[in-house]
């Protein structure tokens, strides 16, 4: 009888090891992330499997390029996916179906044109001057994707983390770089 409760001891202080050492970098350091929608294609798809660096954004701005998860403005129960293209002091002009990016000193440093001839695309619209702690995220995939030129600029309050590394799929597994595509 001492033996079995020995055992059941010894594994309740494994578990009890095991939840002290996950817990904390589960809640604070990374979470995973399942990609769901069309708005990141071609760079993650439906169904990968990603993990989110919690903790580097509080010790460093996010930079251009870089993929984020975010809480959406406009309903902070659902978390997006989407690549920081603007940066505070950056100005953002959608204009004929091309997203330009000015730095705080006018130099352009960022330009993207949406897929020729869409149906949908987004009405030019005017310059947009992000402020301090505001960026402007857009998806990879222009056309299928709910981003800065709907909901505007990003407070960097609902920002999570960025993503850092693919689990899913195994022949995609590996670090995700800034501009991933």
């Amino acid at each position: 009888m001492r033996e079995v409760l020995d055992f059941f001891l010894e594994i309740i202080r494994i578990v009890i090891l095991a939840l002290v050492i996950v817990l904390p970098i589960r809640f604070f350091l990374f979470q995973p992330f399942i990609v769901k929608g069309e708005s990141m294609e071609p760079t993650f798809k439906t169904g990968d499997y990603l993990l989110v660096d919690e903790i580097s954004f509080r010790f460093r701005e996010p930079k251009r390029g870089e993929v984020i998860i975010f809480k959406n403005p406009q309903n902070l129960s659902q978390k997006f996916i989407k690549r920081v293209i603007g940066l505070p002091g950056d100005t953002v002009e959608i204009k004929n179906g091309k997203v330009t990016v000015f730095d705080s000193q006018g130099n352009e440093v960022l330009n993207l044109t949406e897929v020729e001839n869409l149906a949908f695309s987004v009405p030019s619209q005017e310059r947009v001057t992000l402020k301090e702690n505001e960026y402007f995220v857009l998806g990879d995939n222009f056309l299928s994707s709910f981003d800065s030129r709907y909901f505007g600029p990003l407070p960097k309050k609902n920002i999570i983390g960025r993503v850092f590394f693919r689990l899913w799929p195994f022949d995609s597994l590996g670090p995700i770089p800034a501009f991933a595509k």
